[in-house]
């Protein structure tokens, strides 16, 4: 790390513009090449992947995405008088003639028979657009919207919904990614009292994160990226990276008051606590990483996207920061600073103020503030008992938006089941299939829990056939999940037996639910090779068994805390509707996933700055409680800090409109304040203090057995500090010190 650092600072200039070339580069042909972003949920092998592929294989001219156009009357006229009819129809013409618009189905033709509600009030058209809505530019998108809005008056509202529709609610500007900046830099600034040393970190993690944005958009040309990837990384990039950028920023100038040359200074920084940003970033990644272990392609990309990321993130903070550090020189340091060096001369740091005191009184009171923390995580991680995955859908959305509006109207005017069909989609083979088939609308009228069943359709070729199932309930109900069950094991199996129909039940809550049930299934696995690996890092760079266990134990009570904060806010909807985020809902079902992975590995950030203190003074003294005391109390306020960084940029990401990016900036910004302000400056120190000279406890012939990685600069000795009262065969060696 001296090497690289040497070698940035002096070729500092080269470095900038490097970093300044490489953004501009993949913008430009980011720019050129346009995103290909794709949402694609359907799991290969499950039933409702394999409806769907049917469906494409047999009606490929069903590859348009559809969307509708809702109108309601609350004067005297209903929706079919004539002047309604007449005003629709026009506006409907004009649709039509839009570019990229393949089809529109009126209600007031005989293919849209069914389309206006039992009491006349309501009607909807289905338009269908030429292209998927990965493909649909968003000004088609709104050329539509404009069009359709245009016919509103007094006594007649015309709201419209689908996913080429949701294109035009999005936030055209990157408002939250500005606010989330804005604050951060308030608090470097207040932070370092320097407004060079604050706005470095700043533009550090802005081209890092600016970079790999514009990699992730390549990215989706080569393989399968959510569009919610960008802004998930950017989420990530930003508070990691301002993060890191400010634990590099803070050794530096303590190098600086203590007399080292700007040069010496920054070199020392990234030689020491750079070290431990590398290993923090790898956790990170790693945990990252750990979601290939599903082999899904949805996830793939996200993993891969999120990695990227973070792994810009580090090496920025390693190689442009200490470059950026030379040019501000001493201004890295507040004027009072510099004016107290000028005058008195380099000075040492101790610690002082409310982190010693808190330090202090956490050593004096480690069962009871322990039992209050534990405590505390419990009754938060509560609600997460409750948890039910689905997918939201657009009656999750804000009730301003034209979406939830049109949503409301079509449930309202013909039932709930109308927004979320299902579909059976058929592969026969003779006529005694087709006979067979003929039958099943009947079946499945008589079912339970099914509102309208539509006639068979059949294919040109007559070999694939669909039918369309309302369900009584709304997709996220789970009465419509138990209708899916019930079709898929009790309705379909008699009508198939004795022919050769293959009948599979597709639509968005099967498909959900599919996704949802692989996810679940696979979790357990997920979570312990996460957990396992990053124990393993742990155990390998500190060479401790009680430190990665505990680790585990925190990050897992931060998650499920985490979730527990997401399951009231989403699920049961408190404050959901006054924060713009639309109403009660179900949690994603890829969250979970995401989730573990993202905040095990920024868990893992603090625990590496935090324990890996208390190892160098513990190193130095054999004294555990001097060493957590002295742990704490020296990294309290960098990580505080860095947290209310981290928590700051999470939340502005709710401003962003999209419920996904939403749940992500609350769940994040929980975990992250619980983790630092509850579980590292509480509760581990606690435990630490209770399990005394145990914490740095490692069985001597695994201590043999163990490849040795090290946080600590080369040619740092490592001397073994024996645990006070241990047999010879139960020495330590410590090996990691991170400043």
């Amino acid at each position: 790390m001296a090497s690289i650092a040497r070698w940035c600072l002096a070729h500092r200039l080269a470095t900038v513009l490097i970093w300044l070339f490489a953004l501009g580069a993949t913008a430009t042909t980011a720019g050129f090449a346009g995103s290909a972003y794709t949402d694609d949920y359907d799991v290969p092998g499950t039933e409702a992947g394999r409806a769907g592929e049917l469906l494409q294989q047999g009606f490929t001219q069903l590859g348009g995405d559809a969307d509708t156009v809702v109108w309601h009357t609350t004067g005297p006229s209903t929706v079919r008088g004539a002047d309604i009819e007449r005003t629709m129809t026009r506006t409907l013409d004009a649709i039509g003639a839009l570019p990229g618009i393949g089809a529109v189905t009126s209600p007031y033709e005989t293919a849209g028979t069914g389309q206006i509600s039992a009491d006349s009030r309501t009607a909807y058209a289905t338009v269908t657009f030429d292209q998927r809505v990965e493909d649909i530019p968003r000004e088609r998108a709104q050329a539509l919207v404009d069009t359709a809005k245009a016919a509103e008056r007094d006594g007649l509202q015309v709201e419209l919904g689908g996913s080429a529709v949701a294109l035009t609610e999005a936030p055209a500007l990157h408002l939250s990614e500005a606010i989330g900046v804005l604050v951060a830099a308030l608090v470097l600034f207040l932070a370092f009292g320097s407004l060079a040393a604050s706005l470095l970190p700043i533009a550090t993690a802005l081209v890092s994160v600016g970079t790999a944005y514009a990699g992730i958009v390549l990215l989706g040309h080569v393989m399968n990226v959510a569009d919610f990837a960008p802004m998930l990384g950017m989420l990530i990039g930003l508070g990691v990276g301002i993060d890191y950028a400010l634990f590099i920023v803070t050794r530096h100038r303590r190098g600086l008051r203590g007399g080292l040359s700007v040069h010496e200074a920054a070199r020392e920084a990234v030689a020491t606590t750079g070290r431990a940003v590398v290993f923090a970033g790898a956790t990170v990644c790693v945990a990252l990483l750990g979601m290939l272990v599903l082999r899904l392609g949805f996830l793939n990309g996200v993993a891969i996207a999120a990695s990227l990321t973070v792994l810009l993130t580090v090496a920025a903070s390693v190689t442009l920061l200490p470059a950026l550090l030379s040019f501000i020189g001493t201004r890295a340091l507040s004027r009072r600073d510099r004016r107290r060096l000028a005058e008195h001369g380099p000075w040492a740091e101790r610690p002082t103020g409310f982190a010693a005191r808190w330090s202090s009184f956490v050593e004096r009171h480690p069962k009871l503030l322990g039992a209050v923390a534990a405590a505390v995580m419990a009754v938060l991680a509560l609600p997460a008992l409750g948890l039910h995955l689905g997918t939201s859908d657009q009656g999750n959305n804000p009730a301003t938006a034209t979406t939830r509006q049109a949503y409301d109207l079509l449930g309202d005017g013909f039932g709930p089941g109308v927004n979320g069909p299902l579909t059976v989609v058929a592969r026969l083979d003779g006529a005694d299939d087709r006979l067979a088939l003929d039958g099943l609308p009947a079946v499945l009228r008589g079912t339970s829990g099914v509102s309208a069943v539509s006639p068979v359709t059949y294919s040109n070729s007559g070999d694939t056939a669909f039918v369309t199932v309302v369900p009584d309930s709304a997709p996220q109900d789970r009465r419509t999940s138990e209708l899916v069950d019930r079709m898929r094991e009790d309705v379909l199996p008699p009508v198939a037996e004795n022919t050769s129909l293959e009948l599979r039940v597709g639509g968005v809550t099967a498909g959900y639910d599919d996704f949802s049930d692989v996810i679940v299934g696979k979790l357990p696995l997920f979570v312990g090779v996460v957990i396992g690996l990053g124990c393993l890092l742990l155990l390998l760079a500190f060479r401790s068994l009680a430190i990665p266990l505990k680790a585990a134990v925190m990050n897992v009570a931060a998650v499920a805390a985490s979730f527990g904060v997401v399951v009231a806010v989403f699920q049961w909807g408190w404050g959901s509707e006054l924060l713009g985020l639309g109403s009660a809902g179900p949690v994603e079902p890829f969250l979970p996933v995401i989730m573990v992975s993202v905040l095990f590995g920024l868990s893992m950030d603090y625990q590496v700055f935090l324990v890996g203190r208390m190892y160098e003074e513990w190193r130095e003294t054999g004294d555990n409680c001097r060493a957590v005391r002295v742990g704490l109390a020296e990294t309290g306020r960098v990580i505080n800090s860095a947290a209310v960084i981290m928590i700051s940029v999470f939340l502005a990401f709710v401003l962003s409109g999209d419920r996904v990016i939403a749940m992500f900036g609350i769940a994040l910004a929980a975990a992250v304040a619980l983790d630092a302000f509850v579980l590292r400056t509480l509760l581990v120190p606690a435990l630490m203090h209770l399990l005394g000279g145990t914490n740095w406890w490692l069985p001597a012939r695994l201590d043999r057995l163990l490849p040795r990685i090290s946080i600590e600069p080369p040619g740092v000795p490592a001397p073994r500090a024996k645990i006070p009262g241990a047999h010879d065969d139960e020495d330590l060696t410590v090996a990691v010190r991170v400043h």
